[in-house]
């Protein structure tokens, strides 16, 4: 099937073309200021030039209005390129949409690892429903790679020990390619992969295929490694309970308090005395190095369904 040549990928995000208006609209501003000074340069280089050793060239007062028009006019021109970006950065940041699915990415050399809610589990593959929001949460294990998906404008960081996250919406079929734009060791040209965007219900079939889900893989994990035997339901075993605590607020020795989120929990499994909630002995031991960091999302979203679970109770 013969395309349209085009400089650029194809647009498919509700993002994509707001970003290359604004590119286009930049690369426009910067050809004609150059233009415009190359040709005042040239002119005013012929037009004044010593024409002979006895030229005398007159004394010429500056214009205050000219210098303060050519300083503040494109002052004002990039101003307005800096709201119109801040601009899309909030809405690619923005909160997500209560319907927003989330997909988990786990950087590694020299792959992309990809966990679905639902189950299944993908290596340099993405499946995405078409009109949805996904919020991608993203970790590498071992060095800094770069999720970038040209076709959706997509590019963020993945960074060890740190959760990441980006909010998109796909708007056209196809397959889309997936690179990482971070140099990350001998093999990175060949950490590459296929974005598969998908009718809603065909995701949904695919979807559904997997064995288990993550929130399953997730108490499961959280029974191997011990950990109901002390977060018990009632809040009386000797750590607190995890039902609700996702999402709230968190009182720690010493009066501090935080919000339990994605990465509290994370840190709570591999550094446990770094934040020992109030009321309670620093007795857990650490799973550094026992747990991979796709198991660690895993328990994430088990303790998720948790709080989900108490919702529904109430």
């Amino acid at each position: 099937m013969n395309k349209t040549f085009s400089l650029l990928p194809e647009a498919a995000s509700n993002l994509a073309t707001q970003i290359d208006d604004l590119m286009t609209a930049e690369m426009l501003f910067s050809v004609f200021f150059t233009a415009l000074i190359f040709v005042t340069v040239f002119v005013f280089a012929m037009k004044y030039r010593r024409r002979s050793a006895e030229d005398r060239p007159p004394h010429i007062h500056g214009s205050l209005l000219l210098e303060l028009a050519w300083s503040l006019i494109p002052f004002a021109m990039i101003l307005g390129f800096f709201v119109w970006g801040a601009n899309i950065y909030f809405r690619a940041y923005a909160t997500p949409q209560p319907d927003a699915m989330e997909i988990f990415v786990t950087g590694k050399q020299w792959m992309w690892k990809v966990q679905h809610p639902e189950g299944q589990r993908e290596i340099n593959e993405l499946h995405l429903p078409l009109g949805r929001q996904v919020k991608f949460t993203m970790i590498s294990e071992d060095v800094i790679h770069s999720f970038f998906i040209p076709a959706f404008r997509l590019k963020k960081d993945v960074i060890p020990g740190r959760y990441t996250s980006y909010y998109v919406t796909p708007t056209k079929l196809g397959d889309y390619h997936l690179f990482c734009a971070e140099y990350c060791g001998t093999q990175h040209s060949g950490m590459i992969g296929t974005v598969h965007v998908m009718q809603p219900t065909e995701y949904a079939k695919w979807a559904g295929g997997g064995d288990e889900s993550m929130t399953a893989r997730g108490e499961a994990l959280f029974n191997q490694y011990g950990c109901s035997t002390c977060h018990l339901p009632d809040g009386k075993g000797r750590g607190p309970s995890l039902v609700g605590v996702y999402g709230s607020t968190v009182k720690l020795q010493g009066g501090k308090t935080l919000k339990a989120d994605d990465a509290y929990i994370r840190e709570s499994v591999l550094n446990p005395r770094s934040k020992i909630v109030d009321t309670y002995a620093a007795i857990m031991p650490t799973f550094q190095g026992q747990i991979s960091e796709e198991g660690l999302l895993q328990i994430i979203a088990y303790v998720k369904s948790l709080e989900k679970e108490e919702g529904e109770q109430q």
